[in-house]
């Protein structure tokens, strides 16, 4: 079901939903970085695979514009929980790491074997300097009945 979502999204339209627990904060998540599509709110990178398709998951958003959904991805802690939820399932991660990094190092989305999530933002904060990069590993998935793409 993930992959054929994957096949269907569209460039700037919803596919699901973030869920940050521990900062309180929710958002809904479109297909694609353009700068168009990041002002809806998070954006998935289309490079990268669907949540439950068992490889690298990317989602960018920005810290301090268009409704600032990571603004505070750096509060962000070894074992919080991130949940998206798909058509298909909710899908909860576990945060493992968080690496500063220069825009260019790309290989923050390289696969690793297992499915991930990957978070970034601008660093520090009114900066593109650098990226803030969060990394957190699949930790449950729940079905969702009686639904389906």
């Amino acid at each position: 079901l993930a992959r054929r979502a994957r096949q269907r999204a569209r460039q700037g339209r919803g596919i699901g939903r973030i869920e940050l627990p521990t900062l309180g904060r929710s958002y809904a998540i479109v297909h694609g970085t353009r700068s168009g599509d990041l002002r809806k709110g998070p954006g998935h990178y289309p490079s990268t695979r669907f949540p439950g398709e068992g490889r690298t998951v990317a989602i960018a958003g920005h810290r301090t514009t268009y409704g600032a959904p990571f603004r505070t991805i750096d509060a962000l802690k070894r074992g919080d929980r991130i949940v998206v939820a798909m058509p298909y399932a909710r899908l909860t991660y576990r945060v493992r790491r968080t690496r500063i990094v220069l825009p260019s190092e790309v290989s923050v989305l390289r696969e690793v074997g297992s499915e991930q999530l990957v978070l970034s933002a601008c660093e520090p904060l009114y900066s593109a300097a650098k990226r803030i990069v969060v990394f957190a590993r699949l930790d449950g998935v729940a079905p969702t009945s009686g639904r389906s793409t």
